[in-house]
């Protein structure tokens, strides 16, 4: 599978700058990404994503998602709650370091952190794997 992600040699990185609003998480939220490098193409099923997802405390989303591309995704630090309700309550809590990994058409969340966490993510598309509704 062809990818047209950008050569990128050791960037420095300022945590402090780059970050903008996650897509699909509720607006207003401390739920923040930086792209470190993309060509994903969602309309056409192509590519792949790097990106670091965060989370500020006591955040959390309301709705599960459920994507057309593979999912992985490494706590790298603080906690992470996964099926918590629209209100924020329940799920389960898992602490960094863990790791997922989901194919196309699986439904996740939501998701909540009672401390903050950050995450890496690798989004990317497979043509021998395509993606079907989910049931």
């Amino acid at each position: 599978m062809p990818f047209n992600k950008p050569h990128l040699e050791f960037l420095s990185l300022n945590p402090a700058e780059g970050w903008e609003p996650a897509p699909g998480y509720p607006p207003g939220t401390d739920i923040h990404q930086r792209i470190l490098a993309s060509d994903l193409d969602d309309e056409n099923g192509t590519g792949s994503r790097t990106r670091l997802l965060r989370f500020g405390p006591g955040q959390f989303s309301t709705q599960p998602f459920v994507h057309r591309h593979w999912e992985e995704v490494y706590l790298a630090s603080g906690d992470l709650v996964v099926g918590n309700d629209a209100e924020g309550n329940g799920g389960e809590k898992f602490e960094a370091p863990t790791y997922a990994c989901r194919p196309p058409g699986v439904w996740h969340g939501p998701f909540k952190s009672e401390g903050g966490c950050l995450l890496i993510e690798f989004h990317y598309y497979d043509e021998t794997n395509p993606y079907h509704e989910p049931q």
